[in-house]
């Protein structure tokens, strides 16, 4: 998008809200926000005090934010307008979307904004009514260049996972694909699993996007919807995967409420079509795995931590000093943004802002939030693996195989099953040194010490 469709899209936002053109002043703020300047070089450039600019881009920002319906800032405002881009000419509301599958598209002035006057054979639904909103996304173009290379090719990938510990950002990073890719799909629907529904309820609520009239059974409303992603090109979400698994017992396996997803998700990934399902999950099942990717329509994407002082710059940067401490703290907590975040107020609150007081604390603090986190993952967690994780919190150091073999009185098959498990939940990773070692989570292991003194 060029900065003269910018300025018309923004010039239609805001006479929709203040019944006001653009004046020369916003729009000099608006071209220097886009090329990326900041507030004092533009200041420089119209001859204004840099306050006087930013009093106007609070104003322009809060206007944006309530024709937009989310909240629009300097430092996204480019990203938000680039995914509002719609067939070169036509924009989406993204957030006017109710759970209807209803459109409403916005057009440059003197063009038409009926949606029947664009194309007559336009075909859209998107829902994202249970999407999260994205207010920042941090270093992860990689991971995004991923799953553009998979899933924009069509019938490449059907099945795809993406799969971390818990605020690692598996959300944020599929949100964030969607948001920039509106054009690319002809249906979008997401649906979290946090209180799981019935695989027939779940397949009804897909059907209602097809505005055809359900089939009798389950197994003829299954194939109406196979023929419904044969047909069109749909992106079907699914976040919270792990919700449909069971628990006490080794990763993956299906609570007898949800046994039929696995049949559905292996279908999703067998049968031919043109859609794609992404799985956001703690937890990998066998429906997530595949030995060689090349051949096979399903991919997995795991999330590691991030070692880049944006991601606090990001979250506010404002709230945190010593920023060259800022690595240290990142380093700390394995780079997962959503303790970071949580930290972060922590150090405002209680250290004023200075990470480097925080850190001579010499201490890894785990926070209510993350307290409450790792409870429920430990009851989720099999016995077996119950006993494994707290062996392997007790020494500072990585253990072999071996050394739990000694240690604790588990067979070679529950031991390697274990293991195997607490991988497939990202809370036990494997070092390569002469020997094969496996070390928790260092965040996890510091909440386990504690509950054990």
């Amino acid at each position: 998008m060029d900065v003269t469709k910018v300025l018309q899209l923004a010039d239609h936002l805001v006479f929709q809200q203040t019944e006001k053109h653009l004046d020369d002043s916003q729009q000099t703020v608006i071209k220097g926000v886009w090329e990326g300047k900041t507030y004092d070089k533009i200041a420089d450039s119209c001859h204004l005090s840099e306050r006087h600019v930013r009093d106007i881009g609070y104003k322009l920002w809060q206007i944006l934010s309530e024709a937009l319906g989310e909240d629009i800032k300097k430092n996204n405002f480019r990203s938000t307008f680039e995914r509002l881009e719609f067939n070169s000419s036509q924009f989406i509301n993204i957030n006017s979307i109710e759970s209807s599958h209803n459109l409403q598209f916005y057009s440059y002035p003197g063009q038409p904004s009926n949606r029947e006057q664009i194309h007559d054979d336009i075909f859209q639904k998107i829902d994202l009514s249970l999407a999260p909103k994205i207010i920042c996304f941090s270093n992860r173009e990689t991971e995004l260049k991923r799953l553009e290379e998979w899933l924009l090719n069509k019938g490449k990938s059907r099945l795809i996972a993406v799969l971390g510990v818990s605020g690692i950002g598996k959300t944020t990073l599929v949100k964030r694909f969607v948001d920039k890719h509106l054009d690319r799909f002809e249906v979008i629907i997401w649906r979290d699993l946090k209180f799981p529904e019935s695989l027939t309820s779940l397949v009804n609520d897909l059907l209602k996007v097809s505005e055809e009239e359900p089939k009798v059974t389950v197994s003829d409303r299954l194939k109406q919807l196979l023929g419904f992603l044969t047909e069109k090109h749909c992106l079907i979400i699914l976040d919270d995967v792990q919700n449909l698994f069971t628990r006490g017992a080794l990763v993956g396996q299906y609570e007898r409420d949800y046994q039929d997803y696995q049949n559905f998700f292996r279908a999703i990934a067998d049968l031919e079509h043109q859609s794609n399902v992404i799985l956001i999950s703690r937890e990998k099942c066998r429906e997530m795995e595949c030995l060689d990717e090349q051949l096979y329509p399903i991919k997995s994407l795991e999330l590691s931590g991030l070692e880049d002082v944006e991601i606090l710059r990001n979250m506010g940067g404002g709230l945190l000093k010593d920023e060259d401490n800022w690595l240290k703290l990142i380093q700390l907590y394995q780079g997962n943004p959503g303790y970071l975040k949580q930290i972060a107020f922590i150090i405002h609150n209680i250290f004023d802002g200075h990470v480097a007081d925080f850190l001579a604390e010499n201490s890894l603090i785990i926070t209510p939030e993350m307290q409450f986190g790792f409870q429920q993952l430990f009851e989720r967690l099999s016995p077996i693996e119950q006993q494994l994780i707290l062996e392997l919190s007790q020494l500072d150091k990585p253990l072999t195989r071996e050394d739990l073999t000694e240690s604790l009185q588990l067979s070679s098959m529950d031991l390697i099953n274990g293991l195997q498990s607490l991988q497939q939940r990202y809370i036990v990773t494997k070092i390569r040194e002469n020997r094969l070692l496996f070390k928790v989570c260092p965040v996890l292991r510091e909440y386990l010490l504690c509950c054990q003194q």
